[in-house]
């Protein structure tokens, strides 16, 4: 796969193991003749840890050869998390500290669009759909009259992430939010 093609979530092969791309930036060159320059911010899905890397626009990495399989929330305990294969019922556990920011996303009742990167019979991470719907468990009473209004107010969901949400809403309605940014969508 050429740097150009690459995007935002692609798992690529960067020296031997496989990454999970989070971040781009292209720098295009101000001279004659120079090649434009990829940088990308990815994770290492074995170890955890952070990569930069950088190509020229005519280098390449490798996709990596793993498999994604759709797994539903099983339960969690205080160090790890536990997924049933939703095929083959395989059972797989992934350490909490791996998937600090997917889990403020996960409940039992999230079955749409998650699924677990297996690579070489391991599973290495969880991956979210784009958006999921979320109850409201705490936030302050809405304002008469304020519903035309662009003002936010803080509120707990039901994972025990706060997040900002329109002055109109109230506790116990069910919100969509971006699983990339944290962010409120619309209501679900």
């Amino acid at each position: 796969m050429q740097a150009k093609e690459i995007k935002n979530g692609a798992i690529v092969v960067y020296e031997g193991n496989p990454v999970i791309i989070e971040s781009i930036s292209v720098q295009s060159p101000s001279a004659r003749g120079a090649a434009t320059r990829y940088s990308f911010r990815a994770r290492n899905l074995v170890t955890k840890n952070k990569v930069d890397i950088t190509l020229k626009g005519g280098e390449s990495l490798d996709e990596a050869d793993f498999q994604r399989r759709h797994v539903t929330l099983m339960f969690s305990d205080a160090e790890s998390m536990h997924f049933l294969d939703s095929e083959n019922y395989n059972q797989y556990e992934i350490a909490i500290a791996d998937i600090e920011h997917e889990k403020q996303f996960i409940t039992e009742g999230l079955v749409e669009g998650m699924s677990a990167m297996i690579y070489n019979e391991e599973c290495v991470g969880i991956q979210l759909p784009t958006a999921v719907a979320l109850k409201v468990t705490q936030c302050d009473p809405g304002v008469k009259g304020n519903s035309a209004t662009s003002r936010t107010k803080p509120a707990v969901l039901e994972t025990g992430l706060e997040i900002q949400v329109p002055e109109y809403l109230k506790q116990d309605e069910v919100v969509k939010v971006d699983t990339r940014t944290g962010e409120y969508l619309s209501r679900a």
